[in-house]
């Protein structure tokens, strides 16, 4: 059922980007960001251990080589289109009322779901269009009122960028207003790094 889902709105996508694969090339213009600062190894949010509990053949993987995503205009075209996508056609519910849990990381395969939800499906549309893992980071920052939110931080060659179901544009991750706590090593998704300054992590991310 969920393959069958993913196919779906993979299908859906790619009607819904057009023709853009024939008519973007070259470099990805003023397409331009920083690296961020990483850290040591911290813990793992607990939504990203119990989503692995569940959905175990996402995360039993072997360490890999970090691989940054070649930024042209027809991949950051491709990186748009999916954000889109992803913002319009899942409507936004909290985890209480989807879950009754304060923090449950999940596909939203009924067409609902929070922050780390919407990441996650990007995450995963993105990988089954052929980008790499060790690049779609699942991230969690504080936002502007402190609270804790996941976003999906893609690192390219040209910096790092932000896919945000807050916000319809990818952003370079120093222009979106968070704190960055932590986010997926490179190497290996189940070890979490420091990004920046140590802050205190949120409990549960809830956007």
């Amino acid at each position: 059922m969920l393959q069958g889902f993913f196919k779906i709105t993979a299908a859906a996508a790619i009607m819904a980007g057009g023709t853009f694969a024939m008519q973007a090339s070259g470099q990805a213009g003023d397409y331009k960001a920083t690296f961020a600062g990483i850290g040591a190894a911290t813990s793992v949010p607990f939504g990203w251990v119990d989503f692995c509990k569940r959905a175990t053949g996402e995360c039993n993987t072997d360490d890999m080589a970090a691989v940054d995503v070649n930024l042209t205009a027809k991949s950051m075209k491709e990186l748009e289109r999916i954000n889109k996508w992803v913002n319009v056609n899942i409507e936004p519910v909290s985890d209480m009322a989807h879950w009754s849990a304060v923090d449950h990381w999940d596909y939203p395969t009924d067409g609902k779901g929070d922050c780390e939800d919407y990441a996650l499906l990007k995450r995963k549309m993105l990988m089954e269009e052929g980008f790499p893992r060790q690049a779609l980071l699942m991230t969690v920052v504080k936002d502007e009122k402190g609270e804790g939110h996941a976003i999906l931080t893609v690192k390219t060659n040209r910096g790092e960028f932000i896919l945000d179901n807050q916000e319809s544009r990818i952003l370079p991750w120093t222009q979106t207003g968070y704190k960055f706590v932590k986010r997926q090593s490179q190497e290996n998704p189940n070890i979490w790094v420091q990004v920046g300054e140590p802050v205190s992590a949120p409990l549960y991310t809830a956007r």
